[in-house]
């Protein structure tokens, strides 16, 4: 099994940046994929980014992808997610979550059903 925690939320201004960190133990090994999702009461959990854990590109939400950079450690088996220009519309509980084997299915990078190991979530709050 793959366990994931995330730090770094907390309550920032309009334009400010924060930095977000997923830590991933366990079977780390096994590992293909980590995305980030946010989540805000009473709507869907959605689709921020997912890194490969092997190589490959990085995939961006169009809400994010000019602001939001996710990048990885791979000798802290830590995933990033660096916010930059955050506007009050990010306020959510950003949680991270690990994909451990391939696949061929469509779209899988932005469907959250797609990932087994989720972590707890960290909120992140921007005021206006």
């Amino acid at each position: 099994q793959v366990q994931l925690v995330e730090s770094g939320g907390g309550l920032v201004q309009a334009g400010d940046s924060l930095r977000l960190s997923c830590a991933a133990s366990g079977r780390t090994k096994s590992i293909y994929a980590v995305g980030w999702f946010r989540q805000v009461p009473g709507k869907e959990r959605e689709f921020i980014t997912t890194i490969s854990w092997v190589g490959g590109p990085t995939f961006y939400s169009d809400s994010v992808k000019d602001r939001f950079t996710a990048s990885r450690d791979e000798a802290a088996n830590t995933v990033y997610l660096q916010m930059t220009s955050l506007k009050p519309e990010d306020t959510a509980v950003y949680y991270c979550a690990a994909r451990t084997a391939p696949t061929s299915r469509p779209d899988w990078r932005a469907r959250s059903v797609e990932f087994t190991s989720w972590g707890q979530g960290t909120q992140v709050t921007v005021s206006s």
